[in-house]
């Protein structure tokens, strides 16, 4: 569980230091004060039956309840209170061994970073509180406190009232200078005093606990008697959550605040400037995320130095945008990765770490799951993720092909890997009507061979059916591309299922993460493609083959965009444009005065994968 300051976000609070920390205390405590009585009631709820009992029988040894009927109310009230505390133990022991979620980190041992749990401990000395229990990285811009101090942490248990964790920002160690990661820690590690007060841990431990309780009922290992004790006491935990509120919430809130204001007093000077690295740190780290690490993950590969490649992003953001005012005299401070004893190593653990968590990958290096340097990225990611692309679609053109009805040359006819075809193929037809302009009808792909995919066009075109003709945007439409791109996506969609099922075969539970909510959430960075945006990176990538092998172009790595194609050792930032004319418009005019110009020849074949 998070709590206390985050790191990305840290500012004034109220009017005065001292003024706005003892007005946070207040607050936090007073809202864990509150937490505290609803578990109180909850308490008194489960025991009111019991005490109900112990009066009735006291009324009986006295003689005042006597009687068939209070002889029959005793033994109501009895089996009552059996039954309340019985179910009441069972959510008790629910919560009480509920494991809340824990954030995946790489640890930081006191011999792998000595300075750095130096700097934290006598940033805690200066801020009057206790130093964290320990240090570890999170492959993400963003700090905070967790306590882990309910559920068993590394080897070994850990006791109830140890200090929280400190989770510190991989990208921050190595874009930041050492004063910078200072005054961005300070406002974080305020928060350890706060969890040292008796009622706001103990408020803590209850919502920890009602948390992980709830999210119990939807473990799929449990038996059917388990799974239905789990989802009762799930739905107790629940309701006492909700009958918690707002009062967590605004017990961190105060904790926040009071955190904040402490830290006011150290390196002020530092503070505004650390604010703005934060921002542009998670720029930075954001964009080489999602077009750099994402396209190697697709291909088997995971980076093994992204944070290093953090520092080369930023670098190239503040020379393109101009948005690092005064990087140059950065240059001269001590860089935060010099606390760590070997950068390398925690780069490559944090590096795995961020496949893991934003992609999925197995937890160990292997054949198809291997780590890729820098300087090789261009020649093992992006070269062979332009030749993948291209040997996937002429794989389907030759499924098309070979299929009757489809406008191909010709049953089981296929051409060889050429940029002609592919230009021949998606040219839209210059006259109406004639053979060789198909119908969306006879565009579809076959049933047999490739599975069937919505294409986004009617079965019927509306003049036969009677209604009304094309409008003008319809008739601006691809038909030829609109099923190439269907039985790509259909494509993809087979080997990314064939490649879960073989990793999964292989490694068993990938991720080995869990949340509140089940399985900690993976996936793409980005949001799912269309089938013509997956057309035209197909397209692209069977060109820069094409440039490659014709010409002297080169594959190279733009790290702020990803891979991208270096004519004459310039990008090539024109060649876009140029492939959705062909695609959306069926027009290769731009894309053929481009080829001629950079002296690439589509009749070659190309090397595929």
């Amino acid at each position: 569980m998070r709590y206390g300051v985050s790191g990305s976000g840290f500012g004034n609070h109220g009017s005065g230091g001292g003024l706005g920390d003892e007005w946070g205390a207040r607050a936090a405590r007073s809202r864990a004060l509150a937490v505290l009585r609803v578990r109180g009631r909850a308490l008194g709820a489960a025991v009111l039956p019991a005490a109900v009992a112990v009066v009735l029988y006291a009324g009986e040894v006295t003689g005042h309840f006597t009687g068939t009927g209070w002889t029959t109310a005793r033994w109501i009230v009895t089996v009552l209170a059996v039954l309340v505390l019985l179910a009441a133990g069972a959510v008790a022991l629910v919560v009480a061994r509920a494991r809340p979620a824990v954030t995946p980190t790489v640890e930081l041992s006191e011999t792998a970073a000595p300075d750095l749990h130096r700097l934290v401990r006598e940033l805690a000395d200066r801020l009057d509180v206790p130093a964290p229990s320990a240090i570890a990285l999170t492959p993400d811009c963003d700090s905070w406190l967790e306590d882990r101090s309910h559920r068993a942490y590394g080897s070994a248990a850990v006791p109830a009232g140890t200090a929280p964790v400190l989770v510190i920002g991989s990208p921050f160690l190595w874009w930041m200078r050492v004063g910078e990661l200072r005054a961005v820690l300070a406002p974080v590690v305020a928060g350890t005093g706060p969890a040292s007060d008796p009622d706001i841990a103990a408020a803590r431990r209850f919502v920890r606990g009602l948390d992980a309780a709830a999210a119990v009922p939807r473990d799929p290992g449990l038996g059917p008697l388990r799974g239905l004790a789990a989802r009762g006491a799930g739905r107790v935990a629940r309701v006492l959550l909700r009958a918690c509120g707002s009062h967590p919430a605004e017990m961190e809130r105060g904790v926040a605040v009071a955190g904040s204001e402490r830290a006011q007093a150290v390196d002020q000077g530092a503070r505004t400037v650390a604010q703005e690295q934060v921002g542009l740190a998670y720029a930075g780290w954001d964009r080489l995320l999602t077009r750099v690490a994402l396209p190697a993950w697709r291909m088997g590969r995971w980076p093994a130095r992204l944070d290093a490649g953090v520092v080369s992003a930023l670098t190239e953001l503040s020379r393109r945008d101009r948005l690092a005012e005064g990087f140059s005299s950065r240059l001269g401070d001590r860089p935060a990765c010099d606390l760590l004893e070997e950068p390398g190593a925690v780069d490559e653990a944090a590096s795995l770490l961020a496949a893991r968590l934003f992609h999925g990958g197995p937890a160990e290096p292997g054949p198809d799951w291997a780590p890729v340097e820098w300087s090789r990225y261009p020649e093992e990611v992006v070269d062979r993720t332009w030749r993948a692309d291209a040997a996937r679609l002429h794989d389907v053109l030759d499924r098309l092909a070979a299929a009757p009805g489809t406008g191909g040359p010709g049953d089981g006819a296929p051409e060889g890997p050429t940029l002609t075809r592919v230009l021949t193929h998606l040219t839209a037809p210059s006259g109406a009507g004639g053979p060789e302009e198909p119908g969306p009808r006879d565009l579809a792909p076959p049933a047999g061979d490739l599975p069937a995919v919505p294409l986004g066009l009617p079965a019927v075109p509306p003049e036969e059916d009677g209604g009304e003709p094309y409008d003008d945007e319809d008739e601006a439409r691809n038909p030829v591309a609109d099923v190439l791109a269907a039985a790509l996506s259909a494509q993809v969609a087979r080997e990314d299922a064939e490649r879960e099922a073989r990793l999964a075969a292989t490694a068993g539970d990938r991720s080995g993460f869990t949340g509140p909510d089940g399985p900690w959430p993976l996936g793409p960075l980005l949001p799912p493609r269309t089938g013509r945006d997956l057309l035209a990176d197909h397209v692209t990538a069977l060109v820069c083959c094409a440039a490659v092998d014709t010409t002297g172009a080169a594959p190279g790595l733009d790290w702020l965009d990803g891979p991208a194609l270096l004519v004459g050792g310039e990008r090539a930032a024109d060649l876009g444009p140029r492939v959705l004319a062909l695609v959306e418009e069926g027009d290769p005019a731009p894309l053929r005065a481009w080829l001629s110009t950079t002296g690439v020849r589509p009749e070659k074949p190309v090397r595929l994968l």
